[in-house]
This record gives C-alpha cells, sequence and structure tokens, in this order.
C-alpha cells in the first residue's frame, strides 16, 4: 500500500488548483481521488454564453503564483486563443471555456486518479496515517497518507417542499440533460433566486414561441437581487476580511451568513437587464406567455402521473396569502450546501464540529483536533465567510494549505491588502 504526503479527495477547481500548485515542490508527494472519469465543472450549466462572475486571474493558481504554468493565460496561449481573448475585451470568461481550461490542467497532471470512488476514511494510530479506501470498477484500492484535503464540493440542495418527490422535477445541476425534455412541456417553472435560476430561465425565454411552453419563475426572494460588485465590497474577498470573520464569535458569523447570501448568491446584473431587454424584446408582437413571481415560497409540491402535472403550493412571503400554480416541468435552482460525505464516518471523531453541528473550520482551512491532519476547501461560509466558495480565494486557500503541509511558506501568503478596517483599530 502507497504512502503519500496528502491525499486530496474530489478534484473540482480548488483541490485541482492545489494539484497544480503542488506539482513543482519536490517535497511533497500528493494523490488526488476523484470518482468522475473526468474532470467537470458544473456539467449541467455550461450554456453556451453563461460567463464566469469572477475575472479570469481567478484562476487554478494565478492569485498564487502568477508564473504558474498552470494558469489560463497559458492555456489560452497553448491552444492559440490569447489574442482573440484579448480582442474581446472582458475579463470575465465563458463557463465552457473555464470548464475546457480545468480539463487541460488535469491533462498535464501525472498524479489525478479518475473512476476512484472513496467508501471509507479510516485512521491508523500506529504509524500516523489516513488509509483511504476506494473502489475502482470491480476492485478495491487503498492508499495511506500524513494528510487529508476535501475538496468533495457541495452537494445540490432540494427545498424541504421537495424531498421525496417522486416525479421529472430537475435540479439545476443537470439543466443541460434534460433541457429538451424540458421544452417538450407545455409549461415551465423554475424554482429559484440565484445567477442559475436567471441563467435557465433566460435560456428558456429565449426558445418560448418556438417551443410555446408557459414559463414561470417563482422566487421568494422581494426582488431579483444582482450580485453585489462594487470594489469596496468585493474588499470582503480578502484575507483582511477572513481575519475580521473568523475571530466573531458563532452566533454573529452564523448571522452574518445568513445576511451575506446576495454578496455571493446574486444574479450578475448584466444578466438582470439580459433579462428584462428580452422580455421587452419578446413582447414587441404581443403578451409573452411568462409570469415571474417574487415574494413566493414553495411550501408544497403534489405529482399526479397520469398528466404529468406538478401542483406546487405556494405562500406570498409579505402578503401571507396562500395560492397553488400548476405546471408539467419544475426545474429546482435551488442551490447546494455542504454536507460531509459518508465516507468520513469511521474517522469523525477526529474532526471538529461547532454547536450548530457543522465542521469547526480553523483559520488554516484544518477541520481535525490536530489542526493539521485534514483540511476542507469550501464548505466553510460559516467560518471564513463569502471567501469560501469564492474561486479567486482558491490559490489563497491552497497556499495556506501548502504552508501547513510543509511547515513552511512556499507561496508567499497577503497578509493586508484592503483600504478599510473590518474591526475596532488594535
Amino acid at each position: 500500500m502507497e504512502s503519500y504526503d496528502f491525499i486530496g479527495i474530489g478534484l473540482g477547481p480548488y483541490n485541482l488548483g492545489l494539484a497544480c500548485l503542488t506539482a513543482p515542490i519536490a517535497e511533497l508527494d500528493g494523490l488526488f481521488l476523484e470518482a468522475r472519469d473526468d474532470v467537470s465543472w458544473h456539467p449541467g450549466m455550461l450554456l453556451e454564453s453563461s460567463r464566469l462572475q469572477t475575472p479570469f486571474l481567478a484562476d487554478l493558481v494565478t492569485l498564487a503564483d502568477p508564473t504558474s504554468p498552470y494558469s489560463f493565460l497559458a492555456y489560452l496561449k497553448e491552444i492559440g486563443r490569447l489574442y482573440p481573448f484579448y480582442i474581446r475585451e472582458s475579463f470575465f470568461p465563458l463557463r465552457v471555456e473555464y470548464d475546457a481550461y480545468c480539463r487541460w490542467a488535469a491533462g498535464k497532471l501525472p498524479n489525478l486518479r479518475f473512476g476512484h470512488q472513496v467508501t471509507a476514511v479510516e485512521y491508523d494510530p500506529t504509524d500516523e496515517r489516513y488509509v483511504v479506501t476506494a473502489t475502482v470498477g470491480d476492485s478495491t484500492v487503498s492508499h495511506r497518507a500524513r494528510h487529508l484535503v476535501l475538496g468533495t464540493g457541495t452537494p445540490p440542495h432540494l427545498p424541504a417542499a421537495c424531498v421525496g418527490l417522486d416525479s421529472d422535477a430537475v435540479h439545476n445541476s443537470r439543466y443541460l440533460e434534460h433541457r429538451d425534455a424540458l421544452r417538450g412541456k407545455r409549461s415551465i417553472t423554475i424554482v429559484g433566486s440565484g445567477q442559475s435560476a436567471a441563467e435557465i430561465y433566460h435560456d428558456l425565454l429565449t426558445d418560448i414561441h418556438t417551443y410555446g411552453y408557459q414559463l414561470n419563475w417563482v422566487t421568494r426572494s422581494p426582488r431579483f437581487f444582482p450580485l453585489e460588485y462594487t470594489k469596496l465590497t468585493l474588499e470582503m474577498t480578502s484575507p483582511d476580511y477572513v481575519d475580521y470573520f473568523h475571530a466573531l464569535p458563532e452566533p454573529t458569523r452564523y448571522r452574518l451568513e445568513a445576511e451575506q447570501k446576495g454578496l455571493f448568491k446574486g444574479i450578475s446584473a448584466d444578466l438582470v437587464n439580459d433579462i428584462f431587454d428580452l422580455l421587452y424584446a419578446t413582447s414587441v408582437h404581443g403578451p409573452v406567455n411568462t409570469r415571474l413571481l417574487t415574494n413566493t415560497e414553495l411550501t408544497g409540491v403534489a405529482y399526479d402521473r397520469s398528466t404529468g402535472r406538478h401542483t406546487l403550493r405556494l405562500r406570498h412571503v409579505e402578503q401571507g396569502r396562500d395560492h397553488t400554480l400548476d405546471t408539467e416541468g419544475l426545474v429546482l435552482a435551488t442551490g447546494y450546501r455542504y454536507q460531509l460525505p459518508a465516507f468520513c464516518d469511521p474517522i469523525r471523531d477526529r474532526l471538529r464540529f461547532d454547536d450548530h453541528g457543522r465542521l469547526d473550520v480553523a483559520r488554516n482551512y484544518s477541520v481535525d483536533h490536530t489542526g493539521r491532519g485534514v483540511f476542507l476547501q469550501n464548505g466553510g461560509t460559516h467560518t471564513h465567510s463569502i471567501t469560501s466558495p469564492d474561486l479567486g480565494m482558491g490559490p489563497y486557500r491552497n497556499a495556506w494549505i501548502i504552508r501547513e503541509l510543509l511547515g513552511r511558506e512556499t507561496y508567499p501568503i497577503e497578509k493586508s491588502i484592503t483600504f478599510q478596517e473590518f474591526g475596532v483599530p488594535a
């Protein structure tokens, strides 16, 4: 059984970035395990014209190492698209472009293992190593490591009203897979408030006259909140704000976590405007067969298999009134929530949890009692605020993790970069 310095479980952008940043470090021997057959970043939402909400500098490596051969610009140069990207004059890559970039980077790394479904992680106290067991086809393999980095991502979240629903409702994570089937229905309703809901609504609105369906968008939010993207607000994605937020009492952090969702779950302002412009253009020749329902909470769903129709029970939050809506197609753009993978159950006693039952993520991103054995990618909005899911802060977090793995700083870690002060001056 081979032994490594660390094993990364999951290959989303954050662990893939860790693989890129540790590749040139001879003292670190790491292995990365991924259940899927290839790197694939939100494949169900790779709409042709959708863009990232973060600039191209927020790639896998640049904000930790601008000289890395695994940067987005290096990718564009190698495939001959650097000048077209330059002429395009937009900081924001297409989502399909970012996905292709991730696959390009993965193809250059020798220590990634795909098709490895991790089934258990145990701890062997005799040599102080974690034992990671995975199935590969019909076989089982095990690897040992001193450290673990959990990068399994955040799984799709379903609202309570839809848990156990036996129907053809679709979570947005599988939208493209089911788009053709949805287009064939007489009515489609999207439930959700963020960027994914808006992108799907815009995509389906584009074809509403071609396919003739009724299109509805139901959101609990009082309005279609744009992502707050002003520059002083962006200073909250900084080492300074992480230090401030992490030091706050747990109840305060949880309150802020709920209040700050609009800072990373809003809709890009350009897309909000594009939707209105499309509605306006589509309405030139008559009313558009669509409804946008704000302040509306989904409280229940019934599905009639004989008619293929969902009946949504809805409640207007401000008026306190209930009503229903019938729809054939149902798209749940209801986001993602972190869950500790079941394969961690055997080491649960080694992990720290807060008073809410969630992982207690230390400032250095560790989640075990030793403070440097198991590290978490993402999943820490309750401890590290809006920086946790931010692509641009991924390289910063990885620079921290690498420092913990090596015991020294390889990539310079910024201490303070903001003009504003978040707390009482020292």
